[in-house]
């Protein structure tokens, strides 16, 4: 995988903004991410340390993308794909 494949499958994911402009601020910092629910990736680079590598920045607001956010998106996930049930009584 190189940087342009990388970043074309972290655009289409969900809850994934890339904000990856090679020029002056054309990153996300932390402070830029509170209040938002999506977590950002900036400066994806190929990391020529390890074969087929990929180097990136991720910033989020870790109150609101947090453990219980992610237990639920996952939870969602697996019962979408059918390896869990959701119960209704739960």
């Amino acid at each position: 995988m190189d940087e342009q494949l990388a970043r074309e499958i972290l655009r289409e994911a969900p809850g994934v903004a890339v904000v990856d402009k090679r020029e002056a601020g054309g990153y996300i910092t932390p402070i830029e991410v509170v209040g938002e629910f999506d977590t950002y990736v900036s400066r994806i680079r190929n990391d020529t340390t390890v074969p087929y590598g990929i180097s990136l920045w991720c910033a989020s607001d870790n109150l609101r993308k947090g453990a219980a956010l992610n237990a639920v998106q996952i939870a969602q996930l697996l019962d979408e794909r059918g390896v869990i049930e959701a119960r209704a009584d739960a």
